[in-house]
């Protein structure tokens, strides 16, 4: 065992270099001098020693090197204020969600049926909220207290127009821009926003300049590969211009599920990225800039390996929006809900591999004047055909309101096609009533159903029918069933049950006395909570 003095003065410098991640140079210094080693020095003989020498510079692997010389100086700090409110709110997700369906999406992102979980994903939100959303409505709530964050971001004009995170200038009263030539102590040039995106978490921000600015090279992100050396640059804790290296790990990456990640579809890449990184840009070994940081998976509250990048490609596009008249970006809808994932058993049932299943049909949008309904499946549009729901999102989303469109589709195994004049997702979904419907029905009813799903069921409450919607309420859902493993949970209401409308109780449960083991089975559900955003369809092999 080590002598207690011993184990004394080693615990006492680990914990004072823990505290050196925050702490100036000075302060190191004045640490190693303090427990550096005391003895007889000077009875030591050091007359054998041969003196060092400083050795001729070697070239080595410029590459790196010449990049951060090259982007550096279009690298900026963006430090934000934010004054105190009377009344602040926190950010973070209701606890009195609603019972959560699976992950959803939508042509429009505005699907409110989606999921609520939170799993794996609360380690973003979390992330969002103490580092890159420090300021504006991060890093705890302060009601009687300026607020400050800190950011980075790169310019792309030499007129001092500047692309960065929506979530570093949100919110924020003051914006201080302070370039790579500024001086120590210089707080920065007050910087105005031009436009936000919250769909992609970015942000345009203009600062006045007499004189034309360093800029960045943009590259193509489509052209990037797994593997290919990246350099992320920026201001991580407030340490300007940081360099770190990595590669991309992987390309189009969701980290948010549901409606809300539809936009979102970053390169994912191992070059350090921590807080005061965000909005700075991600370049390649061409000195070009294929992503803006956004975001870490963390557990920890640092850096593990695992950063996001919002791709070029997607950011040209909303900066050229962002710059525009209207100072935003305007994306088309068709007005159909639909779920980002199915299970294959779902996608037996209802006789299809590829195409887009609709969840639901917007009032008075494009689809439902064009007669498509729930239950039709988008197989073409303009007679291309359409994989998943992220190629519907991206084609839809691209076109401008007014636009024609041609979709095929097949419904009940026939195939139908309908012309549609593509709608602003905005203004379409900002005019859609949120019902916020419940109730507490009767007893539940003898289930049959529960030693072969594993889920009781009970009749339609009362202010659920009387808004139309048919089914059968889920009140219990045994752990580990077939039920539970398919996804279903209480609060749901099953409308169809392998393509067949549920009308009531005993209807429900003579459909499932006919299934048989090895036999593919889909529901159809809605939250009884909010059963006008649309449904779900979930599902499985029954065993």
């Amino acid at each position: 065992m080590k002598p207690l003095l011993e184990r004394l003065r080693v615990s006492r410098l680990a914990s004072i270099f823990t505290v050196l991640g925050t702490l100036s140079a000075g302060i190191l210094i004045g640490s190693v001098a303090v427990h550096g080693v005391r003895g007889n020095e000077s009875q030591t003989d050091s007359s054998d020693a041969t003196p060092l020498k400083i050795p001729n510079p070697v070239t080595l692997s410029t590459t790196f090197t010449q990049i951060a010389k090259d982007v550096g100086p279009a690298v900026v700090n963006i430090n934000t204020e934010t004054l105190p409110q009377e009344d602040t709110h926190s950010r973070r997700r209701s606890p009195h969600a609603a019972p959560a369906l699976p992950p959803g999406g939508d042509d429009d992102d505005q699907d409110q049926g989606g999921g609520q979980g939170q799993g794996p994903d609360q380690n973003f939100q979390d992330f969002f909220n103490r580092f890159f959303g420090q300021g504006p409505g991060g890093g705890g709530e302060q009601g009687d207290q300026m607020r400050e964050s800190l950011g980075s971001g790169f310019i792309v004009d030499p007129r001092g127009y500047i692309i960065t995170n929506n979530h570093v200038v949100e919110k924020a009263d003051r914006i201080y821009v302070k370039l790579s030539t500024d001086p120590e102590g210089f707080q920065g040039r007050p910087g105005k926003v031009v436009g936000v995106d919250k769909d992609t978490d970015l942000a345009v921000v203009k600062i006045p300049t007499t004189e034309p600015l360093p800029t960045v090279k943009m590259g193509n992100s489509d052209a990037g590969q797994v593997g290919d050396w990246v350099i992320a640059i920026g201001s991580p804790f407030a340490l300007s211009q940081t360099v770190t290296a990595g590669i991309v790990s992987a390309k189009n990456r969701t980290i948010e599920k549901g409606p809300s990640g539809q936009f979102q579809h970053f390169i994912q890449t191992d070059a350090a990225i921590n807080p005061g990184n965000s909005g700075g840009p991600l370049v390649n070994m061409a000195d070009q800039v294929i992503g803006v940081n956004t975001a870490i998976l963390t557990q920890s509250a640092g850096y593990e390996g695992i950063g996001f990048a919002m791709p070029s490609n997607t950011v040209i596009g909303v900066y050229n929006d962002l710059i525009g008249p209207e100072h935003k970006v305007i994306r088309g809808s068709i007005g159909v809900q639909f779920q980002a994932a199915l299970s294959p058993a779902v996608q037996r049932v209802y006789g299809f591999k590829s195409g887009v299943l609709i969840n639901a049909v917007t009032a008075h949008g494009p689809a439902d004047q064009a007669g498509m309904k729930a239950g039709d499946i988008i197989t073409t549009v303009d007679g291309k055909p359409i994989k998943d729901g992220d190629a519907l999102v991206t084609d839809i989303a691209a076109r401008k309101p007014g636009a024609t469109v041609h979709l095929g589709y097949v419904r009940a195994g026939q195939t139908a096609t309908a012309n549609l004049t593509i709608a602003d997702r905005a203004k379409l979904y900002a005019a859609q009533p949120v019902s916020q419907n419940g109730g507490n029905g009767p007893e539940s009813a003898p289930n049959a159903s529960e030693g072969k799903l594993g889920l009781t069921v009970e009749p339609m409450p009362g202010p659920l029918a009387s808004k139309g919607v048919h089914g059968v309420l889920v009140t219990q859902v045994k752990p580990g069933s077939f039920a539970d493993e398919a996804g279903l949970v209480a609060g749901l209401v099953i409308t169809e049950l392998n393509k067949q409308p549920v009308t009531g109780v005993d209807q429900f449960q003579s459909l499932v006395s006919a299934l048989k083991s090895g036999q593919d089975v889909g529901f159809r559900v809605v939250d009884s909570r909010n059963p006008s955003v649309g449904g779900s369809y979930l599902g499985g092999t029954l065993p």
